[in-house]
């Protein structure tokens, strides 16, 4: 029985790690030590730049727990996660599903639905800050052809966080294009033979696509929950966090107090706070997919 590796094996080992070399050094520079610094540093405190730092052990922590706006903006990034993913898989779903009969011309809408995905966030703000606009926007001018005065989509505290969603509905073409993707693997079959059973157009959906789409549901809400707590741009340009604090999202609050403020440690202690959530999160929909997705050839 041989033990270990042999001379050409060793040899490929070496030369396989030459290559990964230069990738290893720089995951190791630009993400594991600053991970790793990060974590010290939230542990600290400086007054000003280029002091030096103090230990005051999980002090930044206790301070998150006490702080006003940390709560608010872990409640407004929930609500963003919460109703923002559900409302936008639930729209893909039922888009692909439109988009995934044998219609004329269904190419070109599955083209119009995915185009706005590959403009940048940047400019997608820019847009909807002119499509939000009180006085001249397009929602709003499209209201007043039916003499309906529009509201303030951004500027009311009720409206703020549901137009992000509804803003968010742009750039679907994603998750869209992957539920599409999902629908046509699914075997003809099994349509069929639910249609000898009697089965009718909204059975099928429940007891056919949905349960053997649920792995593409479970991929694209692991997607929309982890990107939904980074949500940043859309605060920064359009909103600036308000009115009163309703869109201070998490991101934008760390990024205040690492940037604006010049609290690094606490930012610091803010992003390791939030990787726990994000993670603590993903970990339950993880254990949750057991009862909730399967898959084709498992025994249930």
């Amino acid at each position: 029985m041989q033990i270990g590796l042999t001379r050409q094996e060793r040899r490929r080992l070496r030369i396989g790690l030459l290559f990964a070399l230069p990738w290893i050094f720089g995951f190791a520079s630009f993400t594991i030590f600053p991970v790793a610094y990060s974590f010290y540093y939230s542990l600290n405190v400086f007054t000003t730049f280029g002091q030096p730092l103090h230990w005051v052990g999980l002090s930044n922590y206790v301070k998150l727990v006490n702080d006003d706006l940390f709560w608010v903006s872990l409640y407004n990034t929930l609500y963003m996660v919460v109703f923002g993913v559900s409302f936008h898989i639930v729209l893909a779903i039922v888009l692909g599903l439109l988009l995934n009969q044998n219609l004329r011309g269904v190419s070109v809408y599955r083209t119009v639905y995915y185009i706005p995905t590959i403009v940048p966030i940047v400019a997608t703000s820019v847009l909807w800050m002119w499509v939000f606009n009180p006085e001249f926007g397009l929602i709003n001018s499209a209201l007043s052809v039916i003499d309906v005065h529009g509201p303030g989509w951004l500027t009311d505290p009720v409206l703020s966080k549901p137009s992000l969603i509804l803003m968010g509905v742009w750039t679907i073409g994603g998750t869209l294009v992957i539920f599409l993707a999902g629908l046509q693997d699914i075997p003809q079959h099994l349509f069929d033979a639910a249609m000898i059973d009697g089965a009718g157009a909204l059975q099928r959906i429940r007891n056919v696509t949905l349960p053997m789409l649920s792995p593409v549901i479970f991929f694209n809400v692991i997607m929309g929950v982890i990107s939904g707590f980074q949500i940043f741009a859309q605060a920064f340009i359009m909103t600036r966090g308000g009115p009163l604090d309703t869109t201070l999202f998490y991101a934008y609050y760390l990024y205040q107090n690492a940037f604006e403020f010049f609290q690094m440690p606490y930012a610091s202690a803010m992003a390791w706070i939030l990787f726990l959530v994000v993670m603590g999160t993903t970990l339950i929909i993880f254990r949750s997919s057991a009862r909730l997705v399967y898959y084709e050839g498992e025994e249930r």
